[in-house]
């Protein structure tokens, strides 16, 4: 049966991806949602919970609120809290139900703003997507806020936004600091990092960076705004291993704006043996640890993308399955399987499988043994499992 997980998780749904876009910008979030769904993010898909105050509520939606339509709750309720802690914006997202009774969460921002005089919006969230859809839509919003609002700065030579950066990806192993210290010691200045380490004000100078790094889906959407509001051109990739090589020259003017858009990853590896060795994750993590693994292994990896991306992120080859009854049969042929560990129960036994957790798939469940394969220059290092791949 089609989008039904008999067996694995499913990965962190929309509305906790802009909750984790949003989480250190010092706005508020209302997940418009019955009490008890803001438990599941903030103590499980939220590793800053605990150690970074956020303003991230929910409505609490009751029956009768369903039932009858009462959206005056919902904006008072708002209304209120607003007024008293002052949030720099007020983003509003919904769950199913808001959805299923055709909740107006656009106009209900549009109220709430004329009540407080604080930015609000509201973004197309329905828990049925997961979270790199709910990181495109807040980072995409962002993005046009700062085109709107924010003034225009000189564009300084090797300077840079990383876009895309939340802990669902990337966990907090050191990951996002990695890449910024990859950044500056190729001279690069980093303006902003979207939206993990960097605060509004930062983002706010965004249109000072000479070009973007995109290393997410999720950075996507704001990438294109500010090509579009700014001319600044953006380049796809996560600078793992070799990766970092292929990424550089890409970084330096004059742009190609044909590689970081179209161009797919490819390895450099020459012709060898063909193996069915799946790689399953996020579209522009995977498909850049992939390459840099086909690299050093000199096999072929194909990546296996369950969430949301285009079809031009992906490498030929590469492949979109979404359900457990598409994944299973893939894996009745592989020659071996990198996936979260939630993953090896529908995979064959006797199937070498490495783990490779992800936040954004089981959560807090396997953080600590999250590696930061950025900050070495060989993969292998982080991922010692990686020798049960036959040779």
């Amino acid at each position: 049966m089609k989008q039904t997980a008999r067996i694995i998780s499913t990965y962190s749904a929309d509305i906790f991806g802009v909750c984790s876009a949003l989480f250190e910008l010092g706005g508020m979030v209302v997940m418009h949602d019955p009490s008890g769904c803001n438990s599941t993010y903030t103590t499980h898909d939220e590793p800053r919970w605990f150690d970074t105050e956020s303003q991230i509520y929910i409505s609490g939606l009751t029956e009768m609120d369903a039932i009858l339509g009462n959206d005056r709750r919902l904006i008072d309720d708002i209304t209120e809290t607003a007024l008293l802690q002052q949030p720099a914006f007020i983003c509003i997202v919904g769950s199913q139900i808001p959805a299923m009774i055709g909740c107006d969460l656009p106009a209900v921002a549009r109220i709430v703003e004329k009540n407080t005089g604080i930015r609000t919006f509201s973004l197309p969230t329905n828990s049925m997507h997961s979270y790199v859809h709910g990181v495109y839509l807040a980072l995409e919003a962002l993005a046009g806020m700062m085109a709107d609002s924010a003034a225009r700065e000189p564009v300084s030579p090797r300077h840079i936004n990383v876009l895309g950066l939340t802990p669902l990806d990337f966990s907090v192993n050191g990951s996002a600091e990695s890449i910024c210290r990859w950044l500056a010691g190729n001279d690069f200045t980093v303006v902003s990092r979207w939206a993990m380490g960097s605060s509004l004000e930062n983002l706010r100078r965004a249109s000072r960076a000479e070009v973007n790094l995109v290393v997410s889906y999720g950075g996507l959407g704001a990438a294109r705004v500010m090509e579009n509001a700014w001319g600044t051109p953006y380049v796809i990739g996560v600078p793992f291993g070799s990766m970092k090589k292929r990424l550089l020259p890409c970084l330096e003017p004059p742009f190609d704006h044909a590689y970081p858009a179209a161009r797919p990853f490819s390895s450099t590896a020459e012709s060898v043996p063909e193996k069915n060795i799946y790689l399953i994750g996020e579209s522009v993590f995977s498909s850049s640890l992939a390459t840099a693994l086909e690299d050093e292994l000199h096999c072929h990896i194909r990546v296996i993308c369950p969430v949301e991306t285009e079809d031009r992120l992906l490498r030929p080859g590469d492949l979109r399955a979404t359900d457990e009854i598409d994944l299973e049969p893939l894996f009745s042929n592989a020659s071996a399987i990198l996936a979260d560990p939630l993953y090896e129960p529908i995979c064959p036994a006797g199937t070498p499988f490495i783990e490779l957790p992800q936040e954004g798939f089981s959560g807090r469940l396997y953080r600590k043994y999250i590696p930061d394969l950025i900050a070495s220059s060989c993969i292998r290092d982080g991922i010692p499992e990686l020798q049960k791949i036959p040779g």
